[in-house]
């Protein structure tokens, strides 16, 4: 069973930046599509971007043009690079594939407040 570990949350001002990694267990890493999710308290999870197993990506038209999803498949590690942060980005954010079939992990959490 695929294990996900999120990482890099934090509190930042807004107009921060942040850079959230999430290291996956499992030999089937490197032919999935993946993708990061966030969730905030009483919404359902949403998923924020897509990145294909050949490296196409798909944004949210929220986060369009300030988040960079990228992969490294020989590391099984997926990351967010989180640019011109809102207070509407904060939320828990998780990793899994796109669509979501692998167990969710903690997720870390973004705080944007100034």
């Amino acid at each position: 069973q695929v294990q996900l570990v999120e990482s890099g949350g934090g509190l930042v001002q807004p107009g921060g930046s942040l850079r959230l990694s999430c290291a996956a267990s499992g030999s089937t890493f490197s032919i999935n599509a993946l993708g990061w999710y966030r969730q905030t308290p009483g919404k359902q999870r949403e998923l924020v971007v897509t990145i294909t197993w050949h490296g196409s990506t798909l944004y949210a038209d929220s986060v369009k043009g300030r988040f960079t999803i990228s992969r490294d498949n020989t590391k099984g590690t997926v990351y967010l690079q989180m640019n011109s942060l809102k207070p509407e980005d904060t939320a828990v954010y998780y990793c899994n594939t796109q669509p979501a079939r692998w167990n969710w992990g903690q997720g870390t959490q973004v705080t944007v407040s100034s």
